[in-house]
């Protein structure tokens, strides 16, 4: 396929993928599940592509993304929540003095979750990431435990409210706005990955010391990785807190990386593409397709055994089992959706079935 039909390609699937969101907004009722669904799906898919930016490109292996969610959402409402409604959010312990009179708009809010959550990756990141492996992972990991505590503690109540948490928190501007924050992150995700400091960064997971013989500043380039990742980490938190309106620490735990990761593991380490496809397909799975699980159901007087809440889990949890052993490398592996890739993919399809039909033919005349 030469460039211009890719290019074409890529226009009609875009189309057709935004002609779906205008179908569903036009024809569901403003509470409908699967509005929510795709949304929550999209704010997923960038927690999961900028997760996969630090462990799948550049091979560190963090669990702090909760951690740097959370700093991105309680930025986003401590600078947007509207004036008029602070004192009713902070009706206990007030609000700090210089918070009092400042409402950026959702927009600004955004920018400087994302930059609060990267400008504490900065500062965390010269020590951290000095660690290697296991022990990386688990410096992140706490990182995200102590980010959830001193959100809860009395320490900042001035700021975040404490265990009380935060509410009146500006929601999406209209039902497209995550879809389109999410598309220009993810895009800009892109343009680094084929980037020389993508490059750079997939050099340093294949081998470091390779990657350092050829030139590459291995402090320098895994300090902007994980920057990077923290930055679009904090504007999905920040998407996350309009989603839901309110916020408390118990809104990021560490579950909340684990599910990320399970994202990561499904969709592909290294694959943007798989991180996608499985941010919609484990939201949709857990959040809508499976939710009939939960509900107990009669067949006549007949009881169905099992059904009830919380079965729903064990299932998408049989599920993932029988994919991860069935793709062990994930759905795409390292590799990115193309439209060579489909292309060959159908003309093998087409090969295979050319080579069977005269054998098929033969024994049928026999």
């Amino acid at each position: 396929m030469n460039k211009k039909t890719k290019f074409i390609c890529t226009l009609v699937l875009i189309a057709i993928g935004a002609g779906l969101l205008v179908f569903i907004d036009q024809a569901t009722p403003s509470s409908a599940m699967i509005r929510s669904v795709l949304q929550l799906s999209a704010i997923y898919s960038l927690a999961a592509v900028s997760m996969n930016m630090l462990n799948g490109f550049t091979g560190l292996f963090s669990l702090g993304q909760a951690g740097f969610m959370a700093v991105g959402a309680y930025t986003f409402a401590v600078f947007t929540i509207p004036v008029a409604s602070k004192p009713t959010v902070y009706y206990l312990y007030g609000v700090a003095d210089a918070l009092a009179n400042v409402a950026l708009p959702p927009a600004a809010g955004i920018v400087v979750a994302g930059l609060m959550a990267a400008l504490l990756a900065a500062v965390i990141g010269a020590p951290v990431l000095r660690l290697k492996s296991d022990y990386f992972a688990i410096a992140t990991l706490g990182f995200a435990e102590i980010v959830r505590i001193l959100v809860a503690s009395s320490v900042f109540n001035r700021i975040t409210n404490g265990s009380l948490g935060l509410k009146c928190i500006p929601g999406f501007g209209s039902y497209y706005t995550p879809f389109i924050v999410v598309f220009i992150c993810i895009a800009i995700i892109v343009l680094l990955m084929n980037s020389t400091y993508g490059r750079a960064f997939k050099a340093i997971r294949e081998d470091e010391i390779a990657a350092e013989a050829m030139g590459i500043n291995l402090a320098s380039h895994k300090q902007m990785s994980f920057i990077a990742s923290s930055f679009f980490a904090g504007i999905s938190g920040a998407l996350m807190a309009m989603f839901l309106g309110a916020i408390t620490s118990t809104t990021f735990p560490l579950m909340l990386t684990y599910n990320i990761l399970l994202i990561i593991v499904i969709g592909g380490m290294g694959s943007i593409t798989g991180s996608i496809i499985a941010s919609f397909l484990v939201t949709f799975a857990k959040e809508w397709w499976l939710r009939f699980l939960d509900v107990e159901h009669f067949i006549g007087d007949f009881h169905v055994p099992l059904l009830r809440t919380g079965f729903r889990m064990v299932v998408f949890s049989v599920i993932l089992m029988v994919v991860v052993l069935f793709w062990s490398r994930g759905i795409m592996g390292q590799k990115e959706f193309t439209w060579d890739g489909l292309y060959g993919f159908f003309r093998k399809l087409k090969n295979k079935r050319q080579e069977k039909s005269p054998v098929g033919g033969g024994a049928a005349n026999d």
